[in-house]
């Protein structure tokens, strides 16, 4: 009995030294935390997704009171975080432009050849280790596994048909889907664009039109078409510059491959 009386002693006199060691180490080592980081970061939503560029809410909160962020670093909180922030930190509001994610691949299972029929891992990054870097002979279409669908916070993007598309109005533009993306088909772009080239391929036209109906053939007949020289092809590949696209839809008309879309 007294052996148990003993034990419970120690156990309870260890308990008590180290609470009290704690207290005082709290007390003496204490770090006053500024307080407009705690009011920043809860005006911030807490999605924790990355896309301010920071490893989440709370670093994004001290790197905006630290000013070595803009208090419209979140893409996600959008202009009523900024407000928010701006007011918090007595700063002017900065107007926050919206983006969104855009899937540069019309390549459909109808639309693309493959090679072969797969059946190993849904991942499509661990296509890379696989013959010809995957089943569809388009080496710069959409794999269809769907890495940018786990790791969207806001259940923006779909596989449809083999294709990853993106519902604009869900989409936050945090911009996790481009970067998990070990093709780079997803881009950032301006929510207001209205239109895009559907097609990330760079090989030449009759390569892409062995690979798939809705490749770009780098024709060059949207660029001689387009009034505003928004629209250029580079490395076999259309690209709109949406600063100076005008929205006429020349180009789409002009399109002989219709791989340019209005979104």
């Amino acid at each position: 009995m007294s052996g148990i009386i003993v034990a419970t002693c120690l156990v309870g006199g260890t308990g008590l030294l180290l609470g009290l060691f704690l207290g005082i180490s709290n007390r003496f080592f204490h770090v006053e935390e500024d307080e407009r980081k705690t009011a920043v970061r809860e005006a911030l939503p807490g999605n924790n997704c990355g896309g301010c560029g920071f490893a989440g809410c709370d670093a994004c909160a001290g790197a905006i009171v630290a000013e070595e962020a803009p208090v419209n670093a979140c893409p996600v909180g959008g202009d009523e975080a900024a407000a928010k922030i701006a007011g918090i930190l007595g700063k002017e509001a900065k107007k926050t432009k919206r983006m969104t994610a855009f899937v540069h691949c019309a390549g459909t299972c109808e639309k693309t050849k493959q090679n072969y029929d797969y059946c190993g891992a849904g991942d499509c990054e661990m296509l890379a280790f696989v013959p010809s870097g995957g089943p569809k002979v388009c080496h710069g279409g959409c794999l269809g596994f769907g890495n940018c669908v786990k790791v969207c916070a806001f259940d923006a993007v779909q596989v449809i048909d083999g294709v990853a598309v993106v519902d604009r109005e869900k989409c936050r533009g945090c911009g996790q889907c481009a970067l998990h993306c070990p093709r780079h088909l997803i881009e950032m772009i301006p929510y207001e664009q209205k239109t895009a080239v559907v097609c990330s391929s760079r090989e030449k036209g009759k390569s892409v039109m062995a690979a798939c109906e809705a490749g770009c053939i780098g024709c060059k007949k949207c660029e001689k078409t387009c009034p505003q020289g928004a629209i250029h092809v580079e490395e076999n590949l259309a690209k709109i510059d949406p600063e100076k696209c005008s929205s006429c839809g020349a180009c789409i008309e002009a399109c002989p491959r219709k791989i340019i879309h209005w979104i």
